[in-house]
């Protein structure tokens, strides 16, 4: 797929919307739907604050509403339906299947109310743009960091997502494309997933660990491809006193996994730019609304995080943004 590259409060994490107004004096009737996924990751938050940046510079109004659990279709679904009926300006939606939300998008349209789709991709040409990372990439670069640290050969294994994320199906994909380019490594489990969070990935991963005999030495290198699933593997690693003992690279940013990147515990994270996804999404649908041209795909950039480049400003601000500046937590 080809991407053009752009240049570059409240918190209502639950089923209650909340408008997030811009400083603005004038009053805006612009209301633009910001829809994340869920409420369990930071990466979330962090494309709010991106949101109510843009908000604050447009004058727009955005309401940030989205299912509780990252794994709820259903209620994605009946929020999304819930702004057409409210008959909002515009729609921003991270959609957490390519097909279940292709419906209600659907339906969106047809009552004349644009859509932008953040962070994963849906099926269909009825979204007016599509904003996000190069997932596929993001998938390839961790490939490539994990091949490179074992030195091109071992066993390793690779803890999916949740079926139907185009986002983390895209990543696999990249990391089990270069892993075939790599003859002397060998992919021992490829087809587990972990689920949308913590709690689901932690036992998916332990589960996952004794089954390739990982304490027996089964296993030389693991790859995650979201926050959820790699923390969750930390946390298993942890327990059976393999972490740091095994190459591990994990997909996404948290506080805590920073500090596993730290302490070794983790080698490197494969790391996005939900900032600039939230403030791209309000400001492109802001333009959109006013008749103006924009982009049909907006690549947000993809990065490795090391311990060795941890301290380097622009990796700095990538991991560790000022969300209390916009979110006022």
């Amino acid at each position: 797929m080809k991407r053009r590259t752009f240049t570059s409060a409240c918190l209502a994490l639950s089923l209650s919307p909340l408008a997030c107004k811009s400083n603005s004096s004038s009053t805006s009737t612009t209301r633009i739907a910001v829809i994340p996924k869920g409420a369990s990751a930071e990466f979330w938050k962090s494309i709010h604050a991106g949101a109510v940046k843009a908000a604050q510079e447009t004058g727009v109004e955005i309401i940030w509403k989205g299912p509780l659990k990252d794994d709820d279709l259903k209620a994605q679904i009946d929020v999304v339906q819930s702004f057409v009926a409210q008959g909002v300006s515009g729609i921003t939606l991270c959609p957490l299947s390519e097909t279940g939300l292709a419906g209600v998008v659907h339906q969106a349209v047809e009552a004349k109310i644009p859509v932008i789709v953040m962070d994963s991709d849906l099926k269909g040409t009825e979204h007016i743009s599509f904003i996000a990372t190069d997932n596929y990439k993001g998938g390839q670069m961790g490939g490539e960091a994990l091949a490179k640290l074992l030195g091109g050969k071992g066993n390793v294994l690779m803890l999916r997502y949740v079926e139907g994320s185009a986002s983390t199906a895209k990543r696999e994909q990249g990391f089990l494309d270069v892993m075939k380019q790599n003859p002397g490594i060998k992919v021992v489990s490829e087809n587990q997933y972990g689920g949308a969070t913590t709690e689901a990935a932690y036992q998916a991963s332990e589960n996952l660990l004794a089954a390739q005999k990982a304490t027996q030495g089964g296993i030389d290198g693991i790859f995650c491809v979201a926050e959820a699933t790699t923390l969750g593997m930390l946390l298993a690693l942890q327990k059976v006193g393999l972490a740091g003992k095994l190459k591990f690279v994990g997909f996404d940013v948290s506080n805590k996994l920073l500090d596993a990147v730290k302490a070794g515990t983790i080698d490197g994270l494969i790391v996005q730019n939900p900032f600039m996804m939230g403030y791209l999404g309000v400001k492109s649908m802001n333009a959109h609304l006013k008749g103006e041209k924009v982009e049909r795909m907006v690549d947000t950039g993809v990065h490795l995080v090391t311990k060795e480049n941890l301290d380097q400003p622009d990796i700095k601000e990538l991991v560790s943004p000022d969300l209390k500046k916009w979110l006022k937590e």
